[in-house]
């Protein structure tokens, strides 16, 4: 089985290709080859078979980016949601044109490939009091989230006619996020678990009653591997799928902060930001994910569990990164 993550210098992706370099195989297909891209070319994981890693432009995609004999292509790559807000022109390019490369690449390839891409909770709108079947329909109140739906849309058109087998993750807000912050909007999320964590104060842009959608790195790796090998038969014309995270408030993760390091949360400082607010405020703070659940998508863990989990997984490797 041949491989490529495009987004694989990411977050996701880095931890997607270390999971694949120690474990072989995906589905019980041994692999043959992995082939990591980003605008500057990934670091490459220890591995028994052959990685190739390269950067460039998602929007003018080099063929070695998915090369011939390509079986899965996760297809992570973005311009997260507040940089997307920000930069109209950057956002469209690499969220609507990138994707439109991949498409066309794995046209060229003599054998459809299995497509996994990562769309968001933030196509969708609806805000706090809302629970979404998932029939929903997607009326984003941001660009990002705009620009991820019509992705869904091309490459839903895509293997309608036969070009690749995709299938969408809406992927709820990650976290805790390893590393620093970033530009999304959703950051701050990840912010109030891992700078106190670093015995670092962070700001809290929204109430402690604000909910969201939230699903674990842990989680998203299964969900993302489980993607690239389960059967697509059942679900036809519609790829997109909601996976099954976990609707808490901000107060709830900083109890749950408290629960792992007791008093951590002294570090976060409360200041509004309605910028932020805005963009994250109109995203819906619940799915029933009620499709996902039935094809066997493991459901989230609690948020103590979460955060416990960031401690065992990346704490130390974040504090050496920030060196601290």
């Amino acid at each position: 089985m041949k491989i490529s993550i495009l987004g694989g210098g990411g977050f996701l992706g880095r931890r997607l290709a270390i999971r694949l370099a120690a474990d072989g195989q995906l589905g019980g297909h041994a692999i043959s080859g992995l082939t990591l891209f980003d605008i500057v070319p990934p670091p490459a994981p220890d591995a028994a078979f052959p990685v190739h890693c390269l950067g460039g432009d998602i929007a003018e995609l080099p063929a070695a980016a998915i090369p011939p004999g390509t079986d899965v292509v996760f297809h992570l790559a973005a311009v997260v949601s507040a940089a997307a807000e920000a930069d109209y022109d950057l956002g469209r390019r690499v969220n609507m044109r990138g994707t439109d490369a991949v498409i066309d690449a794995c046209r060229a390839l003599a054998k459809p490939p299995r497509l996994v891409f990562t769309s968001s909770v933030a196509s969708f709108s609806g805000g706090q009091g809302a629970l979404l079947p998932d029939d929903a329909r997607q009326v984003p109140a941001n660009s990002y989230g705009a620009q991820k739906a019509a992705a869904e849309l091309f490459l839903i058109d895509a293997t309608r006619r036969g070009f690749m087998d995709a299938v969408c993750l809406r992927l709820p807000t990650i976290i805790v996020r390893p590393g620093r912050p970033n530009k999304a909007a959703s950051s701050f999320f990840s912010g109030i678990v891992r700078e106190p964590l670093l015995g670092l104060e962070t700001d809290l842009p929204v109430p402690d009653d604000f909910a969201v959608w939230v699903a674990s790195p842990r989680s998203a790796l299964g969900w993302l591997m489980q993607a690239a090998v389960m059967d697509t038969t059942s679900l036809g014309l519609d790829r997109s799928l909601n996976p099954p995270g976990i609707s808490v408030t901000v107060g709830a993760i900083i109890a749950a902060l408290d629960q792992v390091r007791q008093g951590a949360s002294a570090l976060i400082q409360r200041r509004p930001d309605p910028a932020i607010a805005a963009i994250v405020g109109g995203w819906p703070a619940g799915f029933t994910a009620t499709r996902a659940r039935a094809l066997g998508f493991a459901p989230n863990e609690d948020l103590v569990t979460l955060v416990r989990s960031f401690v065992a997984d990346d704490l130390d490797a974040t504090r050496e990164d920030r060196g601290i």
